[in-house]
């Protein structure tokens, strides 16, 4: 399956922190006190996501299994997860090891309700001007999740790291038609999320550790198809 070329020099580093066992205002605290000096940015917004995979779970499976070169191929919107969706985002994303980049284009508007299928959003796909190695990709793949988290936005003091809370975590399965979206699950985890540029990697030590959190290699994606299809788990 054809993705563009891999660029280190548009890359990013993505290191992701699962909390569990503390509660949300404190986990916010400690980076409100961090010597980074983080700071909001922005206003915390519900983000939506549905991800596609193949009829296999290729995706799942590169990303469970911990292979090198791993993919993702979502839309993304945010504030209203149901209903019509007005500046949808297609993103296929690429990582090698901890680095990650990824390409995004705007999509047509489409409505997420119980008449959603599959060929209508292929039909998306082909009304948005999509580029050929895009269209050929996405008519390999499948939903295979929705799901949807608040999210709000942190800066250090120098500008170099970005740290983001995810809270509210809500897992939907997603089938090819007849989506009632009534199968769900809702996780009491927190994700923190610290994203940086490849040249801000020596410095990064300084930001990991002082954050009393777990680095874990999960990402939202593999929990959610984990907690609602554990066949493949």
């Amino acid at each position: 399956m054809f993705f563009p070329p891999f660029s280190e020099e548009k890359s990013r580093f993505e290191r992701k922190f699962l909390v569990a066992d503390m509660h949300y205002a404190d986990i916010e605290q400690q980076v409100r006190v961090h010597p980074a000096a983080f700071s909001p940015i922005f206003h915390p917004r519900t983000i939506n996501n549905i991800y596609f995979d193949s009829n296999e779970f290729d995706f799942f499976h590169d990303n469970v299994s911990g292979k090198g070169s791993r993919k993702k191929a979502r839309i993304r919107w945010y504030n209203n997860l149901l209903g019509n969706i007005e500046k949808p985002v297609l993103e296929f994303k690429i990582r090698e090891g901890m680095l990650g980049n990824k390409r995004s284009f705007p999509l047509k508007p489409f409505a997420l309700d119980t008449h959603l299928t599959t060929k209508k959003l292929q039909a998306v796909f082909y009304a948005s001007g999509l580029p050929d190695w895009a269209l050929e990709v996405l008519l390999q793949l499948k939903p295979a999740l929705l799901n949807c988290y608040r999210r709000k936005y942190f800066l250090s003091f120098d500008n170099k790291f970005r740290l983001t809370l995810d809270d509210q975590l809500t897992y939907y399965s997603i089938a090819g038609n007849n989506n009632t979206f009534v199968e769900n699950y809702k996780s009491e985890d927190v994700i923190v999320e610290l994203k940086y540029d490849k040249q801000n990697d020596d410095v990064a030590p300084a930001i990991t550790n002082n954050l009393p959190f777990r680095l874990t290699k999960s990402s939202k994606y593999v929990n959610g198809v984990e907690l609602l299809h554990p066949m493949f788990a």
